[in-house]
């Protein structure tokens, strides 16, 4: 399923949903909302998405009560999880800030009878959700690799990862699984955190040791913003391009501008918190199944489609 039909599929059933709560029968129900700080621009689109989708949801669902807790690190995370348990939530709603820190915290959370929805960065144990929302990851890396290898063809590349986490993992181990027997060459391979500055560091690292980059991918759009920045400080001309990943409306623009340092994205939207939001809330009001895992694709932003994932007035 294409990720705009599943958008539209989504948005309807979350609005029928909304519609059959009001009119049932007022029930109590609370959500614990547990995700990391605006560290970067794609987080910071996830907090915007989660406290506008809380709003809505508690006016349109009687007797719901939303409390959003934001955190910097897995151990803050971990303590938030802690403090939300404590208001006896009925559901906790968990984009972790990393897999292997929050696994154990919330298995048992889990154990209590809370229900569970993971968002995009999974646990290590998928046991542990009823319900997984996130982007398609595994083809996050391969729809990058097969722009290198049908734009770039041969060369020499250079990668940031995120943080570690299965989603970058899967975005990594699918990459370099489809530029397998390609002229594409990976000399390098380090995390940068998802972070512009921790990525302008990792890439002067990357400049100082290789004398010839064909092109890089940075596989996030706040990644790439330090990446380019990097080269630019260092006047390196070998470079041909940056791919970054998400769609981050000023990188979208630059696709849309025809930038040949940004010919093309990845999307990612950080809008899946409202997806993982409404079909949790959903669980309590509809008769509706909502167990399972609702993935959205990921597609290749590019100059003839661009329009169609730029939104100027996104805070990311």
């Amino acid at each position: 399923m294409k990720a705009t039909v599943l958008k539209f599929a989504v948005a309807a059933g979350l609005m029928a949903g909304v519609a059959t709560g009001a009119m049932a029968q007022q029930k109590s129900v609370t959500i614990g909302v547990s995700i990391p700080a605006a560290t970067h621009g794609w987080t910071g689109g996830v907090v915007y998405h989660a406290q506008e989708t809380a709003k809505q949801l508690e006016k349109g669902y009687p007797g719901l009560k939303v409390v959003v807790k934001t955190s910097p690190d897995g151990a803050s995370q971990a303590n938030a999880l802690d403090d939300l348990t404590s208001q006896k939530v009925d559901a906790l709603v968990v984009l972790p800030f990393n897999s292997d820190e929050l696994t154990n915290p919330m298995r048992e959370i889990k154990k209590r009878g809370t229900f569970v929805t993971i968002v995009d960065r999974g646990l290590k144990d998928p046991a542990i959700q009823d319900i997984y929302v996130a982007g398609n990851n595994p083809e996050f890396g391969r729809v990058a690799a097969k722009y290198f290898v049908d734009n770039l063809k041969q060369g020499n590349v250079v990668v940031l990862r995120g943080i570690p986490t299965v989603v970058d993992e899967e975005r990594v181990t699918n990459f370099e699984k489809a530029l397998e027997g390609s002229g594409i060459k990976v000399l390098d391979k380090q995390y940068a955190n998802w972070n512009r500055d921790d990525a302008f560091k990792v890439m002067q690292d990357y400049l100082a040791k290789h004398p010839k980059i064909d092109a890089v991918w940075a596989s996030d759009d706040d990644m790439a913003l330090g990446v380019m920045e990097a080269i630019r400080q260092a006047k390196r001309e070998d470079i041909k391009f940056v791919l970054g990943g998400a769609g981050m409306k000023d990188m979208v623009k630059k696709v849309m501008d025809g930038d040949k340092m940004v010919p093309a994205n990845v999307s990612y939207p950080p809008s899946m918190i409202s997806t993982a939001l409404g079909v949790t809330a959903a669980h309590f009001y509809t008769n509706a199944p909502m167990r399972g895992t609702y993935t959205l694709n990921a597609e290749l932003i590019t100059k003839d489609n661009a329009k169609n994932f730029y939104f100027p007035n996104s805070p990311f």
